[in-house]
């Protein structure tokens, strides 16, 4: 008998993590058509923004009058990213609709050059004010915090980055927290240059919690460059047990990256009707109806005019009894022709049927 998972929390960063990197310029119409979209299949935490330079990130310039036309449906929130205070104040002022991370949290960067190309910072910059969260919380009474690593697998400058080195830079900010008085019970692990392996996150799982018996929720923002995203996240749904909550970041059609870090729109996400399939065959509840995530999925392609990542998007769901195929379809070839289980058979009629037929 397996043994029982960890609660599950999806994410969806289409519309920030996901359009950073297009450069093709999509209208608030079609952000919020996809957002409906999303939220009608039953996502209900969205990333839909930034509030950060136009100049250097032009795709979110619009995200003020995105969230001024936001119709917010209950049960859902909608998050912004904001990476300095200037940010920040712009979000809270837009709070709600936007819902903002109550928690507070220490984030280090393991990679120098990614933290100045992404942020304009320096390594010595971030050892100046990263314990900053950590004296605001104490003065406001809370009680509870998260402490994270960006980069913390490796980087595309400086190579991988050994285990016993997060595990070091983690203790840093636990060390920090716990004589603030707060407990950590979040970690946040954002791996922006894809250099996570299935391995390597068991690894830092089983040491995380062994290591900080207060951390209940662990939280993967993972890359897809190398193809490895999809099979870390499963690795973190076998490793962790049902008294944890695993918070899984995702993009719709697997779209997703940072300009900065090398590898363009080839970096990608893990695509979000992928993670969907996979726990639901894991007996994962989701709450979130396939096959109209399936059709935001192709919205956003068409949106783009380029083909997505996601393979349940062009394949369909894993057929339910009802619903198998056609034993005398004929053969299939093109991906638009694998569109049959949403189009229907006539696109693939008149390609070649070189069997008996079967008789019923």
């Amino acid at each position: 008998m397996a043994a029982p998972h960890p609660k599950v929390v999806i994410t969806d960063e289409a519309l920030r993590d996901g359009l950073q990197i297009e450069r093709f310029g999509v209208t608030l119409e079609e952000k919020l058509k996809l957002i409906d979209m999303l939220v009608a299949a039953g996502v209900t935490r969205l990333v839909v923004g930034a509030f950060v330079n136009p100049k250097w990130s032009p795709q979110m310039a619009d995200t003020e009058q995105l969230v001024r036309l936001l119709k917010p449906r209950e049960g859902v929130d909608y998050f912004a990213l904001a990476l300095n205070d200037r940010g920040r104040d712009i979000r809270r002022g837009f709070s709600p609709p936007l819902s903002i991370d109550p928690m507070p949290a220490t984030h280090l960067h393991l990679c120098e050059v990614f933290l100045l190309r992404n942020t304009n910072r320096r390594i010595e910059d971030q050892e100046r004010t990263w314990r900053a969260p950590i004296e605001q919380a104490r003065a406001a009474g809370i009680r509870e915090a998260a402490m994270g690593l960006s980069s913390g697998w490796g980087s595309n400058w400086r190579g991988e980055f050994s285990h016993e080195r997060r595990m070091a830079e983690l203790d840093r900010q636990w060390q920090a927290w716990t004589e603030a008085g707060i407990a950590v019970v979040r970690v946040d692990m954002a791996d922006p240059m894809a250099w996570n392996t299935p391995a390597r996150v068991a690894e830092d799982l089983l040491a995380i919690k062994a290591r900080y018996p207060s951390v209940r929720e662990f939280h993967l923002h993972i890359h897809n460059a190398r193809g490895m995203a999809m099979l870390s996240a499963y690795e973190a749904l076998k490793t962790l047990g049902p008294d944890d909550t695993l918070m899984l970041d995702s993009a719709v059609g697997g779209i997703g990256g940072c300009p900065y870090c090398g590898n363009g729109q080839a970096t990608g996400m893990i695509p979000t009707e992928d993670l969907v399939q996979l726990l639901q065959v894991e007996g994962v509840e989701t709450g979130i109806d396939l096959g109209k995530l399936i059709e935001a999925a192709k919205t956003l392609e068409d949106i783009l005019q380029r083909p997505l990542d996601g393979r349940v998007a062009k394949n369909g769901a894993l057929p339910s009894p009802a619903a198998l195929y056609d034993e005398d379809m004929p053969a299939v070839y093109t991906l638009d022709e694998a569109q049959h289980f949403r189009k229907g058979p006539a696109v693939y009629e008149g390609n070649a049927r070189p069997w008996l037929r079967t008789t019923k």
